[in-house]
């Protein structure tokens, strides 16, 4: 009897080992899945993205404003470029963004009785850049736009004896394209395309001879072309110097 309880005791005692085995594997499991999870979350904050390089700068446009084109132009040079003109202060062109793009043309017909008439027409026009994260800086836009206005010139429908060259003293950049086109008589054009920083002038000035006049002088025209667009580019700085000020004259007086 004594012999069967002792090996009862030993059965029993052998049987009980794997039971606090499989309890201890438990533990041990679920130490390791707590420090398996620990870890991860210690290396995800620990490996926060680095911040993303921020793009360069772009420069700021010289220019933040356009000057009034049938204010761009002194009456006198009106008088010489377009005699008789029909409006002196000129017809402005209709815009959605006067700060980008505005224009205003004049055109004006000199009779001189039995010697004939001479017609002129002149078209003055601005268009200004900003600096956009897209589209590249301001006066990099500017230069594209002026390159785009040179080529139209160069284009021009039915345009014959098309001559380019640089211009001095319009800007930064400047292009002179003369050119002539026959309708019901000869037309002698000029364009003048300029760059000032991020300001494009675009100035078209054309005349011809009626009723047995003589036929303008290209040379002259081209000249008076010139001098306009200089004129005009001058205009540019003018303005923006002017609005510069504004806020200055208009700031209130200190109280005593």
């Amino acid at each position: 009897m004594h012999r069967s309880a002792s090996r009862l005791t030993r059965v029993l005692a052998c049987a009980a080992v794997p039971v606090i085995l499989t309890v201890a594997g438990c533990s041990s499991d679920s130490g390791k899945d707590s420090g398996s999870n620990g870890g991860k979350k210690s290396t995800a904050s620990s490996s926060a993205k680095p911040n993303a390089k921020s793009s360069p700068e772009l420069e700021k446009a010289a220019y933040a404003t356009l000057p009034d084109p049938c204010k761009a132009l002194q009456t006198a040079t009106i008088d010489t470029v377009v005699p008789e003109a029909k409006d002196k202060s000129g017809t402005g062109a209709k815009s959605n963004d006067l700060a980008s793009r505005a224009s205003c043309s004049w055109n004006g017909l000199d009779s001189d009785g039995l010697k004939g008439s001479q017609y002129r027409w002149l078209s003055l026009s601005f268009f200004r850049a900003d600096s956009h994260a897209s589209l590249g800086s301001a006066n990099k836009r500017a230069e594209e736009e002026y390159n785009k206005q040179v080529e139209k010139a160069k284009a021009t429908a039915d345009a014959q004896n098309v001559k380019a060259e640089a211009t001095e003293g319009t800007g930064d950049q400047g292009t002179s394209v003369v050119y002539s086109v026959k309708k019901d008589v000869d037309f002698f054009n000029t364009t003048i395309v300029a760059r000032t920083q991020n300001v494009v002038v675009t100035l078209d000035y054309n005349g011809a001879a009626y009723e047995g006049a003589g036929a303008p002088d290209q040379a002259k025209l081209l000249q008076d072309a010139v001098a306009a667009a200089k004129e005009a580019v001058a205009s540019v700085d003018a303005a923006n110097k002017q609005q510069a000020e504004q806020p200055q004259s208009q700031s209130p007086q200190p109280q005593q």
